[in-house]
């Protein structure tokens, strides 16, 4: 129920925007039909067992244009990589590429966005960026280790951070088959980012 409503507002809100919102809007819902598809996909879903047999689709924070921002990008320079601890106690080397600035509710924020040293080396990915963050919606409506965005490398000083595009690593789901990089302290957002997949005790319900 929650999601057919989730859709009827999703609906109101594009035949109430603009065609550049519209756009927008069309985008996260193919980013949120995507994400249903891989995890319903037996060959490329984290689930296993019961839990892929029980899945249906992710609830979604309804979608809100407030939560893509705009942001100022500033590249950092001689910055070595470093290993990046994960759930599993292992590591994956990583290096800090950028910061991105913005505001949200008039105040401003700083995340810091990372590249993959071993992802860059494969096709496809050389310009791949990866932001981790936390924010007061984890350990109620998202997973409580926080959620990931998925970015390339901007041609310019901005950068467009969609939150409606945020979702849960692999090990929120599949804590045994998979290791995800644990949030760093700087990227804990002091606010509440509703926004992108959710994550329910019921989850497996939905």
């Amino acid at each position: 129920m929650k999601n057919i409503l989730n859709l009827l507002l999703s609906l109101i809100i594009i035949s109430c925007a603009t065609p550049n919102k519209k756009s927008e809007i069309n985008d996260i819902q193919k980013f949120q039909n995507d994400l249903n598809n891989e995890y319903q996909n037996p060959n490329e879903t984290p689930l296993r067992g019961e839990n892929f047999k029980n899945f249906t689709v992710h609830p979604f924070f309804p979608i809100n244009l407030k939560y893509r921002v705009v942001a100022n990008f500033t590249k950092l320079s001689n910055i070595p990589s470093f290993e990046f601890p994960t759930s599993s106690g292992k590591t994956k080397t990583y290096k800090a590429y950028g910061k991105a600035t913005f505001k949200l509710d008039g105040k401003n924020y700083i995340l810091t966005l990372y590249q993959s040293q071993d992802l860059m080396k494969k096709e496809g990915f050389e310009d791949y960026l990866f932001l981790p963050f936390h924010d007061l919606t984890n350990t109620h409506e998202t997973y409580g280790g926080g959620k990931y965005l998925d970015l390339r490398i901007p041609k310019s000083n901005k950068i467009i951070l969609d939150f409606n595009k945020s979702y849960q690593p692999y090990c929120a789901y599949n804590p045994y088959d998979y290791n995800c990089p644990i949030v760093p302290e700087e990227n804990r957002l002091p606010v509440r980012i509703e926004a992108g997949v959710k994550y329910l005790n019921t989850y497996f319900n939905h």
